[in-house]
C-alpha cells in the first residue's frame, strides 16, 4: 500500500512510518522540520526509517514541506492510498502565545489534506487528535461522549480539525477517523515531556522538576500501543466518521511519576517544584471501551512498565539522544 504520513519525522509519525516500511508498505513522509524541539531527533528517525526500507520490501521517501502548502499536499495525496495525518503545531503552553499559528497549521493544514483526500478517493484518512479536546473534566475517565470544552488554543485547534474530518466523512463519504491520543511517550519522544525530562535530569544528578503541586494526573500511553491502534485502521472501517480515545486506561499523579523515576535512577535526589501553567490540564484519564469495541484495542503497557521500557531504551541510546534532549 502507498501511505502518506504527515509529520512523519516526528515522534508518533516517525514510529508509524518505521512500522509501515518494516511491513513492506511504500511510505512517503511529509515533514517541515519545525524546530519546536531539536531537529536532530527527527533526523535520527529518518535514518532509522531509511534503514528499515533497505532491510525490507517497503520503500521510504522524505519530502520536506508543510501541510499549509495546498498544492504540495494535493500532489502527495494523489499518489497515496492512505493518509495518516500526524503533522501538527504541538504544545499546549506555546499555543497561548501564538494561537493563530495553531489555527493555520492544525486546522487549515488539515483542511488541505481533507480536500485532497476527498477529491482523490483515499481509502482512509486517519488523523491524530488529542485528549486536550476535553478540557476540564466533568467526570473521569473521559468517554467520547464527554463534553469537549478545550481550555487552550492547541486543544481548540485539534477539536476543530477532528470535527472537520468527521464532517467530511459524513457529507463526502470519505472514510476518516480521529484518534484522541492521551499523552504518548516512548523511544525518541519529545524532550520537553515530563517523562523524558525526569529521566534525563535524574541520570545527570539533577532533581526532577514538578510543575504545581504534582497532584495532576495523566493517562500516559506507550507508543507501541498507539502504533497498534493506527495499524488496525488499514483494514478496519468500523470507526469511520468517529473520534476514538487511545489511552492506557491507567493514570498516575505527576508527583508519583517523578518519585518513581527518581527512586529508580537517583534516590538521593529531592523533588523540586515550579509554578504550574494555567493552560495545563488538571487530569486526563481515558475510557477506551469504544476503541476496544471498534478496533479490538487493548493497551499492553501499564505506565510503570512503559516507563521502565523507556528508561532501558534511553540508557541504550544515551550517546545520541541525551545531548539533543538537554539542548532543547
Amino acid at each position: 500500500m502507498r501511505i502518506l504520513v504527515t509529520g512523519g519525522a516526528g515522534f508518533i509519525g516517525g514510529h508509524l512510518a518505521e512500522r509501515f516500511v518494516s511491513e513492506g508498505h511504500d511510505v512517503v513522509v511529509l515533514d517541515n522540520f519545525d524546530p519546536f524541539y531539536d531537529v536532530g531527533i527527527k533526523e535520527h528517525t529518518v535514518e532509522v526509517c531509511r534503514e528499515r526500507a533497505e532491510d525490507g520490501n517497503g520503500s521510504y521517501r522524505l519530502v520536506e514541506g508543510d501541510v499549509r502548502d495546498a498544492e504540495l499536499v494535493e500532489e502527495l495525496v494523489t499518489d497515496s492510498d492512505y493518509v495518516y495525518h500526524q503533522a501538527a503545531q504541538a504544545g499546549v503552553r506555546p499555543s497561548v502565545e501564538d494561537p493563530r499559528k495553531y489555527d493555520e497549521v492544525n486546522v487549515d493544514g488539515t483542511l488541505n489534506l481533507l480536500d485532497a483526500a476527498r477529491d482523490h478517493g483515499i481509502e482512509r484518512f486517519v488523523m491524530a487528535s488529542s485528549s486536550s479536546v476535553y478540557g476540564k473534566p466533568e467526570s473521569l475517565p473521559y468517554s467520547e461522549s464527554h463534553k469537549t470544552t478545550p481550555v487552550s488554543p492547541y486543544g481548540a485547534s485539534k477539536l476543530a480539525a477532528e470535527r472537520y474530518a468527521c464532517a467530511y466523512s459524513e457529507v463526502y463519504d470519505l472514510p476518516a477517523v480521529a484518534l484522541r491520543y492521551f499523552t504518548v511517550y516512548g523511544p525518541r519522544m519529545r524532550p520537553n515531556m515530563a517523562i523524558s525530562n525526569f529521566v534525563s535530569r535524574c541520570l545527570n544528578g539533577e532533581p526532577p522538576i514538578v510543575y504545581g503541586d504534582g497532584k495532576q494526573t495523566r493517562d500516559f500511553t506507550f507508543i507501541d500501543d498507539v502504533v497498534t491502534a493506527n495499524l488496525t485502521l488499514l483494514d478496519e472501517g468500523a470507526a469511520d466518521g468517529q473520534a476514538v480515545n487511545v489511552g492506557s486506561t491507567d493514570n498516575i499523579e505527576i508527583l508519583t511519576l517523578a518519585e518513581e523515576v527518581r527512586d529508580q535512577l537517583a534516590p538521593e535526589l529531592d523533588i523540586e517544584f515550579a509554578d504550574r501553567h494555567d493552560a495545563d490540564a488538571e487530569h486526563t484519564h481515558a475510557d477506551t471501551s469504544k476503541a476496544a469495541e471498534l478496533l479490538d484495542y487493548e493497551p499492553t503497557y501499564t505506565i510503570r512498565e512503559g516507563v521502565e521500557a523507556f528508561i532501558e531504551w534511553y540508557r541504550a541510546n544515551r550517546d545520541w539522544y541525551e545531548p539533543l534532549v538537554r539542548s532543547s
